[in-house]
Formats: structure tokens, C-alpha cells, sequence
């Protein structure tokens, strides 16, 4: 496969790891802010019906961190300082008003007394406003300097030193530089520290956990670029592709930079931090939800369950969760058997392992409905790639080319390949294939509206007892 088709260019402007959990420090303190001055007004001022909070608290959660991210509140640059100015605070504010009132007029599902209304209109961006010493002092300084990910460039030369430099020259940026993989022609004397060799650097990617690897060598050495970039897909490290400054204009591509040096991002996690806190929000309010709504079927499928055969109700199985660290999945017991070992059969059409109570559990997939519990942990998500056994992803990595990718977010109760027919029994290497592209192409399209999408298909197929045994 040709090099240039292994690259792909990740759509996002991605900050470094500390500038991201900026991002999302400050959206979480605007939430923090804005709830606690409501619900403080609301009791304080006039009696509030509960209902009417918690309606519109959800609807908060939901647009503030959108509207304040369109309008640049969450955007930092690289090892600079944030600057937010209060502007930007009164307009973002401003729009949140305009959207609360319109879905306020337009759903008459929210009522709060106007006293409380009004005091909160005003209080709220005083509140926000606040918050710019906190941020831009003590927060800032305490993120700063912080090494959270590690890092090792792959190449020798001009380039593979002015990355080492820039990333030993910004503490702020978070990155660790722990050394080079050179060729074995290349004189140990002349880059250090090295590590090892080119072949060697993927096992020591998954050893040791790398995070971030830069890829430095000459476009002229294509095959090597594209053995190494096919070897590390079956990492979770984010893979980057410096170019020489002199082929920019000859790529018709997006890049990214760390203080002005350009680079091509091969691989990175799909959306911002702010984004994955939203994500977050959504998670946990609609799975609080649901997880109370379905609490007497959850209760009666126990019960039928424990009454079908001897064993626990729920089979708790370890899987691979966000960058293959290993998480504990909760489904309804469908069979006589627990296995979660190193062979893990997969359920086939008229298996006599599956109890009459669990083919109805499976068929209809009530049996998922205890990941809502995984999901409010935060071990899992309502959209992502669906999590395999353990014994599956060490089988399939080995087969099927970007395998690992899928762990680069968290697992779903639901997925792209689930809604188009991917679910259940993968009783061939082209399925799971097939299925693993699915997952791939949600990774590189993703964004809320499409979670939303998911989640509302996986409604219309949620009886559909095709491929599940």
C-alpha cells in the first residue's frame, strides 16, 4: 500500500494535551458557575419547581459549551498564556440567553418565575468574568510544565533534531521527549539519546506506553515510512508525520504545528477536549435516564434470569476500553457458561449454551442493558466501536490491519457497524473486516450529530434479531 494512502489528516486543530485540558477546565468551571448561580438564585428568590431546574440545567449543559466554543473562549495557542477577554464572555452569554428564551417560547416545557430570570441574566457573565484571574494565574501555571505524554521521534538528521528541540525548548506543551529510533546504518555517536533501531520501535511503543510518535524520515524512504506507519496501527500511540518544509507546497493537505514547525497528524483522538466533555455530558445525562426508566425491567430480567439457570445475573467480562486498557463490561447472563479467558467462542445460531431466557435477551439485545452502569462510570459511551473480548482483539490484531484504532475512543452500547448491520456473530475474518472499517470511518467522521444519528437508527433496529444468537 502506498504511503501517502496510510495517511490520514486528522480535521481537527489539535492542541497540545495541557492546552486541551485547559479547554476543558475552563468549560467545566462556565458550567459550574452558571448551574450553581441558578439553582442559588432560584432557592433564594422565589420557590422553583425542581422539574423546571433540571430541564433547563440539561439544555445548559448542552449549549454553553457549544456557544462559548464557536465564539473562541476555549481556544488557546500553544504554550501561550490564555487571554479571554470579557467581550467574548457578554457575547457567548448573550447568545445563551437568545436560545434559552427561544426554546423556552417555543417548548413551554421550561418555566422559571422571571425575578429569578432576570438576577441570573445578570449575575452569571459577573460570575464568568470572575474566573479570568483564576485562569489565566494559578490554573495556567499549574498545568504548565506538566508532562503527561511522552514522546520519541523516528529518524535521525536535520529534522528528526529540530523536533527534539522544539519539544525540549516547550515544557508547556506537555510532550516528554524521551529519545530517537534511528536506522541501523545510522552512528549511535551521532543522535542522542537513542533508544534503539526502526524495527524496534513499535514494540517499545507498546511496552512502554509511548503516547506520541514522530515520524521524521525522507519522503525517499516510502517503504520504510509505510512499514513502520502499518506496524504502528496495532498501538494506541498518536502518530505524526513531519514533513520536509520544502514538500509542503507540493501537499494539498491540512497540518499541524508545534511553535511553527508544520507536521501531518497520520493518527489523533477524534474530537477536542471540550468536545469529549459534551460527549461526557450527554453520556451520563441520557444513561441516568434511561437507567431509571428501565430500573423495573432491569429488575424483572434478574429475576428471570436467576430463576432460567444456576449462575450470577450479570456476567461481568473483560474488554479493551479507551487506548486498550482493559475495563470490566456488564451485560445480562445469556448462557450456562462464563468464559473470559484466553479461547472465547463465540455465540452461534442454535448454540446450546444459550438459555431460553438469554436467546430472547440476546435476540432483542436487552442483554446490553447493564452497560448504561458501565457508561455511568465512564468506563463506556452510548456511540462507539463495540467493545470484543480480550481474547478477540488479540486474535483480530494480528489479522486485520488498523485493528487498534477503534480503542483510540471509548467502546459504545451502540455503533456505526452496529446500524448498518454489523452486529452479533463475526463468523468470518471479511465480517469482522468489514466491521473494524465501519468503526475506522466513524473515527474519521465523527462528530455529535452523527452520535445522535446512531443512537436514533439504533432505536429502529433495536428488535431487529438479525445476526444475534
Amino acid at each position: 500500500m502506498d504511503a501517502e494512502k496510510l495517511i490520514r489528516f486528522s480535521p481537527l486543530n489539535v492542541l497540545p494535551h495541557h492546552q486541551r485540558l485547559l479547554s476543558g477546565l475552563v468549560c467545566g468551571l462556565d458550567l459550574f458557575v452558571i448551574l450553581g448561580l441558578l439553582w442559588m438564585t432560584a432557592f433564594a428568590v422565589d420557590s422553583v419547581s425542581a422539574d423546571g431546574l433540571m430541564v433547563l440545567s440539561t439544555l445548559l449543559v448542552l449549549i454553553v459549551p457549544t456557544i462559548f466554543q464557536r465564539i473562541g473562549r476555549y481556544t488557546f495557542q500553544p504554550a501561550i498564556p490564555p487571554k479571554l477577554d470579557y467581550t467574548r464572555i457578554w457575547l457567548g452569554w448573550g447568545l445563551v440567553i437568545a436560545v434559552v428564551l427561544f426554546l423556552g417560547y417555543m417548548s413551554h416545557i421550561v418555566y422559571v418565575p422571571s425575578r429569578v430570570v432576570r438576577l441570573w441574566f445578570v449575575l452569571s457573565p459577573l460570575g464568568l468574568a470572575l474566573l479570568n484571574p483564576v485562569i489565566s494565574g494559578p490554573l495556567q501555571q499549574r498545568i504548565s510544565g506538566d508532562y503527561s505524554r511522552t514522546a520519541i521521534i523516528a529518524g535521525t538528521g536535520d529534522m528528526s533534531q529540530r523536533v527534539a528541540d522544539q519539544l525540549c525548548q516547550s515544557p508547556k506543551s506537555g510532550i516528554k521527549f524521551c529519545g530517537y529510533f534511528a536506522d541501523r546504518k545510522t552512528d549511535p555517536e551521532a543522535c542522542r539519546p537513542l533508544i534503539g533501531y526502526l524495527d524496534e520501535l513499535p514494540d517499545f511503543v507498546r511496552r512502554s506506553r509511548i503516547d506520541v510518535v514522530y515520524i521524521t524520515l525522507p519522503l525517499g524512504e516510502e517503504a520504510v515510512i509505510s512499514d513502520l506507519i502499518l506496524a504502528l496501527q496495532d498501538t494506541t500511540a498518536c502518530v505524526y508525520f513531519v514533513p520536509n518544509l520544502m514538500m509542503l507546497n507540493l501537499m494539498q493537505a491540512r497540518v499541524h504545528n508545534l511553535n511553527g514547525l508544520p507536521m501531518i497528524a497520520v493518527w489523533e483522538v477524534p474530537f477536542s477536549q471540550v468536545q469529549a466533555w459534551v460527549k461526557r455530558g450527554i453520556d451520563f445525562a441520557i444513561a441516568a435516564l434511561i437507567s431509571i426508566a428501565i430500573s423495573p425491567l432491569m429488575i424483572l430480567i434478574a429475576i428471570a434470569v436467576k430463576l432460567s439457570s444456576p449462575g450470577p445475573v450479570l456476567f461481568k467480562q473483560q474488554r479493551y476500553g479507551l487506548n486498550g486498557d482493559n475495563i470490566i463490561v456488564y451485560k445480562f447472563r445469556s448462557m450456562r457458561v462464563m468464559e473470559d479467558g484466553e479461547k472465547v467462542t463465540q455465540a452461534t445460531q442454535g448454540d446450546s449454551r444459550v438459555t431460553q431466557v438469554g436467546a430472547f435477551l440476546r435476540r432483542t439485545s436487552l442483554d446490553e442493558l447493564p452497560q448504561f452502569i458501565n457508561v455511568l462510570q465512564g468506563r463506556m459511551s452510548l456511540v462507539g466501536p463495540r467493545p470484543h473480548a480480550v481474547a478477540h482483539n488479540e486474535h483480530y490484531r494480528k489479522l486485520i490491519q488498523g485493528y487498534m484504532l477503534r480503542h483510540k475512543v471509548k467502546p459504545g452500547i451502540t455503533g456505526w457497524a452496529q446500524v448498518n448491520g454489523y452486529r452479533g456473530e463475526t463468523a468470518t475474518l471479511d465480517k469482522m473486516e468489514k466491521r473494524v472499517e465501519y468503526d475506522i470511518h466513524y473515527l474519521n467522521h465523527w462528530s455529535l450529530w452523527l452520535d445522535i444519528k446512531i443512537l436514533l437508527r439504533t432505536a429502529l433496529v433495536f428488535f431487529n434479531h438479525q445476526n444475534a444468537y
